[in-house]
């Protein structure tokens, strides 16, 4: 087992990592920016080193700066977390050259992975039911246009190196595909660095369904399960839940059997996530993996008992997973809410600023991953998540009624936040009912839009 472990990232995932390394005797450091020299991931991390000024590419994405506090401090392992340089795989050689675990899967897995037509490929030779599209990258706009026709409208051009909807356009038509396709390439190339585009069939009214793997060194991999994450908006996931409300034990086993099978198919180890469309007759689809740890894990933890970030640390210090599928077994309905620094009123636009007062939510069943306190300034130059409020009961309507009752015990003031728009999407009855989808929240929006135009109060 590893003795010291840097943390490569901050905020609430850093906190989670703290406490993992607790438990399993090791020691850890905090890397921080000039901005976060307040945070509690650097008060509560044994060790702490100040890697650069605020910006993140100046700090916490400079892999010179992560690879040297490694080094004055006798690190001998880092975790990335997510976001940053999770899924980067140059990172992850230079730690691997450096003699240090780079707690994930390896450079290999995460290139391949990582390039989204690769991964596509990969995965439609392993034999996993993937969306009909393009065989790789399209070249230019005139081949976008042939396949669109043969497969038809309406298709996704997606960024081959994407994610969290960046590089994405939705075409209905010829002309909106003609229109969006250089802008796609241009977002693509600003985001990520890679203009790259593939093609997809947009699946109409889909729920977004990811199946959570770990696998260990030795060849052993198991599933956990899915996480249901079709509440988001433009690409960005605000709720999930598992169980899926749409998936049954047939569905769930063919799901966990096609991840694991492409998982294998690369020799996959550490966390990771197959992430799947499934349409409205039940039909699944590869849509891509994601190569770490997700921000919305506890919701998989909550229903196995499994806590997660301890075993990918373990697999990545040479153990072998200590059980098998058949050990894998699901309690209840778990609910997360991500709560972030913004103004749903105003789009949605993100607030950073000082946090006044601050009071979480208790009780049975409730957890709140978050690393913000009162008078903690939410800083501009980092996403807005403020904290993670999961819930876990014993049906999906213990578990919403338990939401909701949490959202209202949870207190922040001196910023906008998203907790009233939470509150709002719990009461709605496609909700409740389980009837939504990926577009259910831009149809929550535009039905409170005509219903305010109209005077009603919503």
């Amino acid at each position: 087992m590893f003795k010291k472990v840097l943390i490569a990232n901050r905020g609430e995932i850093a906190l989670r990592i703290i406490r993992a390394c607790r438990e399993l005797d090791i020691r850890t450091v905090a890397v921080y920016s000039e901005a976060d020299r307040s945070s509690l991931h650097v008060r509560f991390a044994d060790e702490g080193v100040c890697i650069g000024p605020p910006q993140s590419n100046l700090s916490y994405l400079d892999p010179k700066r992560i690879i040297a506090a490694a080094e004055v401090t006798n690190a001998d392992a880092i975790h990335p977390g997510y976001g940053f340089l999770a899924e980067n795989a140059d990172f992850a050689e230079i730690c691997q050259s450096c003699k240090i675990t780079f707690i994930g899967p390896s450079p290999e897995m995460i290139r391949n992975m990582g390039d989204k037509a690769k991964a596509k490929a990969q995965m439609k030779e392993a034999g996993t039911p993937i969306i009909p599209g393009s065989d790789g990258i399209v070249t230019d706009v005139q081949e976008a246009q042939k396949i669109a026709e043969k497969i038809g409208f309406p298709v996704m051009i997606k960024a081959s190196a994407g994610g969290g909807g960046r590089g994405m356009r939705l075409c209905f038509s010829p002309d909106e595909l003609a229109i969006n396709y250089e802008t796609a390439g241009a977002e693509a190339q600003t985001c990520f660095g890679n203009s790259e585009l593939y093609l997809e069939k947009a699946i109409v009214g889909p729920h977004h369904v990811e199946i959570q793997l770990m696998g260990d060194k030795f060849g052993n991999i198991v599933h956990f399960g899915e996480r249901d994450c079709s509440i988001q908006r433009r690409h960005q996931k605000l709720l999930e839940e598992s169980p899926s409300p749409i998936i049954n034990p047939d569905l769930r086993a063919r799901m966990g059997e096609a991840a694991v099978l492409g998982a294998h198919s690369v020799n996959y180890h550490g966390a990771g996530t197959v992430e799947f469309l499934v349409d409205q007759s039940g039909k699944f689809f590869f849509m891509e993996m994601n190569t770490r740890i997700q921000v919305e894990h506890p919701v998989t933890e909550q229903v196995t008992g499994v806590d997660l970030v301890k075993e990918q640390i373990r697999v990545a210090a040479g153990e072998k997973l200590s059980y098998g599928q058949s050990d894998i077994t699901f309690s209840g309905h778990a609910i997360e809410c991500r709560i972030n620094a913004e103004d749903p009123e105003k789009d949605f636009r993100p607030c950073p600023g000082r946090i006044t007062s601050f009071h979480v939510p208790g009780g049975l069943g409730v957890r709140v991953d978050t690393a913000a306190y009162a008078q903690y300034e939410i800083p501009p130059y980092y996403d807005s998540l403020i904290a993670k409020l999961i819930v876990h009961a014993p049906s999906r309507q213990d578990a919403i009624t338990r939401m909701r009752h949490a959202l209202e015990e949870f207190v922040i003031e001196g910023i906008p936040t998203t907790i009233d728009f939470q509150k709002k999407i719990l009461s709605d009855p496609g909700f409740i009912e389980g009837k939504f989808d990926t577009s259910f929240v831009d149809r929550f929006l535009e039905d409170r839009k005509k219903a305010e135009g109209a005077g009603v109060k919503t």
